[in-house]
């Protein structure tokens, strides 16, 4: 049956305000806050807006949802993509055999590996190699950040499509590597200088205003693909390990793009969505739980071209580390019901991304594979998630 209900059905307070066709991803199963369905409806009151698409990960953010997807007719919004443009995951092999892991050595490693501080490479280099433009940022190149993301080992847990598995050149025998992160300050600092100028006002499709922000944005986008593959690379090379090639997928999350949905051109605005148009993706879950490797299916135009990307947080920040101080230590966060080990010596963050903060992703997937929009090719498992090494 098909998992898809209006923001009416979902509880929402829509009114006549809206002009945009609102609708959400989900199964009864889903909790979804009636704040995040409130800023959705919100969003489709923005003029020119043709179509809100809220996924089962859904969750408030600030003014914007995040786990959405926003389709405009003649301009496009630099705030609904956000300040980390660009921000995204990429998956490669490693020639890290499973059968031989080591994680408490390679937690040792990771301990001196500095991954917070300015990278040893050249960075300069390493971006106009792969025709990006250097500027400003070269010094967090190949650095997490903060937030939800995370440079993850993982082995793999079950092959549900041995075809699909094989086709994206990964091994059942060796360990991946997920990265998630994205644009760093270079995002930030192109939003702040749009907002300081147009505060959350569209940009008109042709305008200057248009075309400099678009140019920004692509520039930041590529920069955050280098980031995640230098992230990758400090990773393996402090544990003794290398990639085997490029990134079977490297997806973006925040980012806006011109599409034709429904025979209409239109602007895609994704805020904390996975490409449904660019092959296969991963669907991580807490560092908890079981990451999803899954291929599109179905009718991608009717979801807005995208997929949900994570399982979404349950409790905001300043709840997740109201709740979990009264009930953990730092040290019982720091190793899964799964058995994976977690790097994270900031200890608000700690709580605040701890797997309980977050929802079930096991429904986030049946909910999109109900809604014929997904296949999964194969679960992978959590061994080490790298968060942070500064104390906080």
């Amino acid at each position: 049956m098909m998992a898809v209900v209006t923001a009416e059905e979902a509880g929402s307070t829509a009114t006549s305000k809206t002009r945009a066709r609102v609708s959400i991803i989900r199964s009864p199963r889903s909790w979804i806050e009636g704040e995040a369905v409130q800023q959705l409806e919100k969003t489709a009151e923005l003029p020119g807006m043709r179509r809100v698409v809220g996924m089962p990960d859904l969750h408030p953010g600030k003014g914007t949802p995040i786990g959405a997807v926003f389709l405009s007719d003649d301009r496009l919004y630099p705030h609904l993509v956000g300040n980390d443009i660009g921000c995204g995951m990429a998956l490669w092999t490693t020639s890290l055999r499973q059968r031989k892991k080591k994680l408490d050595r390679w937690i040792k490693r990771l301990d001196g590996a500095a991954m917070e501080g300015a990278w040893e490479g050249d960075a300069r280099a390493r971006l106009e190699r792969a025709g990006v433009p250097p500027g400003e940022f070269e010094t967090s190149l190949g650095t997490v950040g903060g937030g939800n993301h995370f440079a993850e080992l993982q082995e793999v847990a079950e092959v549900r499509d041995d075809a699909g598995f094989d086709a994206l050149g990964l091994e059942r025998g060796q360990l991946h590597l997920l990265v998630h992160s994205g644009s760093r300050g270079l995002g930030q600092s192109i939003l702040r200088a749009h907002v300081d100028e147009h505060k959350a006002a569209g940009l008109r499709t042709g305008s200057a205003e248009a075309e400099a922000y678009r140019a920004r944005h692509d520039h930041a986008e590529a920069w955050a693909r280098v980031n995640r593959a230098v992230i990758a690379t400090r990773f393996l090379d402090a544990i003794g390990g290398e990639l085997q090639g490029g990134p079977a997928i490297d997806v973006c999350h925040n980012s806006v793009h011109e599409a034709t949905v429904d025979g209409c051109a239109c602007w895609l605005h994704r805020k904390g969505a996975a490409p449904s148009d660019e092959g296969p993706v991963v669907i991580p879950g807490s560092r908890g739980a079981m990451s999803y490797l899954v291929r599109p299916t179905g009718d991608r135009e009717g979801a807005g071209l995208s997929l949900a990307h994570g399982a979404g947080r349950r409790w905001r920040r300043s709840d997740a580390r109201g709740r979990l101080r009264k009930r953990f230590k730092p040290a019982d966060l720091e190793r899964t019901p799964l058995g994976g080990r977690v790097i994270c010596e900031d200890r608000d963050l700690l709580y605040e991304e701890a797997p309980q903060a977050y929802k079930d992703v096991d429904v986030v997937v049946a909910d999109l594979a109900g809604a014929g929009l997904l296949e999964i090719i194969a679960t992978l498992r959590p061994l080490i998630t790298y968060k942070t090494r500064r104390r906080g």
